[in-house]
């Protein structure tokens, strides 16, 4: 059986980057060297050569980058590498805890190091080429100094946890583990801005003026309890705009982007933040959640069918991570979860497209919230300065929308938005 699950994880693995190339591809097939007429009145001729040409930078990069990163995988699974490195690790300890945490750190650090380069690349010459790099290299280099740190802390901690209750309680693990991942994903959508965005980003309450005095008059005029408005320094990273709604309950919170704040008038400004109302309104937030705790308690279930202990299952799905190589490979923990994760990967995509399905139906609904309850011009301007600013491809393939996209394209959103009336 191990030769089966081996094989299958190669099949699933090609059929992912041939799937990945083929929607690039097909996104390709929609540029155009010459303003298209849907476009116009959004994108000015100069602008809209500037975004295709941007497009087909990241579509390049995007080509090697998943090429090398498929390539990169094939010359480790098919010879064996991954079982070798289990082979490397277990001559210096067999604790279980300590095991997978030196397996997946030392997967983890080379993956982080090898990515480098195209991180890189992307931000200083990419980016910096269309004028929305921001980073220093002092940035870059603390940035992947607390990236290590956190994923030490939080992510060696969760794997040790999750290690312990495994070899605690046996097949029923997945239980406990849920809920263990339930708490912390509550925590961090309560706590996130509070404790790990300021170790990146300064954050301050926006300044009495006439921008707070509109949000505050919109939000008591729909009845929505707002005390905290944060403005975020974007710009220093980068010269795109955002905001997002985080946060539950009493730790609720809007955030906007410096850059978002200076690029719009104060009408736009409060239009994107009651498009963003509108989903804690349509409790599009707490849905979230809820569904991916139940992707988390599918997943974990089936994962215990996987690595059930001292079951035949498990171990040919260990032995299959051996490759060609037939080096003997004991059942372990670590093997099975990453042998699993790629197996898992199909039913992940299935669900994922459900889930994008899902968030671009809420998006319709946060618009209209904004529409009706505000106003849907100034969402529509605020809307398309977003796109312009940020060089947004406004004419994606179908496909591409289909696999990939959480929000409906620009001009979907603003057919919907045409459609309404101010009330």
């Amino acid at each position: 059986m191990s030769s089966i699950f081996f094989y299958l994880i190669i099949g699933i693995l090609i059929f992912e980057y041939l799937l990945e190339r083929m929607l690039a591809y097909l996104n390709s097939t929609y540029w155009r060297d010459d303003l298209p007429s849907e476009l116009s009145g959004i994108y000015e001729v100069e602008k809209y050569k500037k975004s295709m040409a941007y497009e087909k930078d990241k579509h390049k990069f995007s080509f090697i980058v998943s090429t090398l990163t498929f390539i990169a995988m094939m010359v480790v699974l098919l010879p064996g590498g991954f079982a070798w490195l289990d082979f490397i690790v277990r001559k210096y300890t067999e604790n279980p805890i300590l095991l997978t945490l030196l397996y997946f750190g030392i997967l983890g650090l080379v993956s982080s190091i090898l990515s480098i380069p195209f991180e890189l690349y992307h931000i200083f010459i990419i980016e910096e080429k269309f004028g929305f790099n921001r980073t220093t290299p002092r940035t870059f280099i603390l940035d992947k100094i607390k990236e290590l740190f956190l994923g030490i802390i939080i992510g060696g901690g969760l794997i040790s946890l999750v290690v312990f209750i495994y070899q605690s309680t046996g097949n029923y693990f997945w239980i406990i583990v849920w809920a263990v991942i339930a708490v912390f994903m509550i925590f961090m959508t309560m706590f996130y801005s509070n404790l790990i965005v300021p170790l990146f980003n300064k954050q301050k309450p926006l300044e009495p003026g006439p921008l707070r005095n509109a949000i505050e008059a919109f939000s008591s005029k729909i009845g929505f309890k707002l005390a905290n408005i944060y403005v975020i320094d974007g710009s220093k990273r980068s010269g795109k705009a955002n905001a997002y709604f985080t946060g539950i309950g009493m730790k609720k919170r809007i955030v906007l982007y410096d850059t978002l704040i200076s690029d719009h008038t104060n009408e736009e400004l409060v239009a994107v933040l009651a498009h963003e109302i509108g989903h804690y309104k349509k409790k599009h937030t707490s849905l979230s959640i809820i569904l991916s705790l139940l992707q988390n308690a599918l997943m974990l279930f089936i994962l215990s069918l996987f690595i059930r202990k001292n079951s035949s299952l498990s171990q040919s799905l260990c032995q299959a991570m051996s490759g060609f190589s037939g080096i003997p490979v004991k059942q372990s923990f670590q093997i099975g979860i990453l042998a699993f994760g790629m197996l898992y990967s199909p039913l992940s995509l299935v669900l994922g497209l459900f889930m994008n399905m899902l968030s671009r139906a809420n998006e319709y609904a946060a618009d209209r919230y904004a529409g009706i309850h505000y106003d849907p011009e100034s969402l529509k301007e605020a809307l398309k300065k977003l796109s312009v600013n940020n060089l947004s491809n406004l004419r994606p393939h179908p496909a591409n929308v289909f696999f990939y996209y959480s929000h409906p394209t620009l001009l979907q959103r603003l057919n919907a938005l045409a459609k309404l009336k101010r009330q």
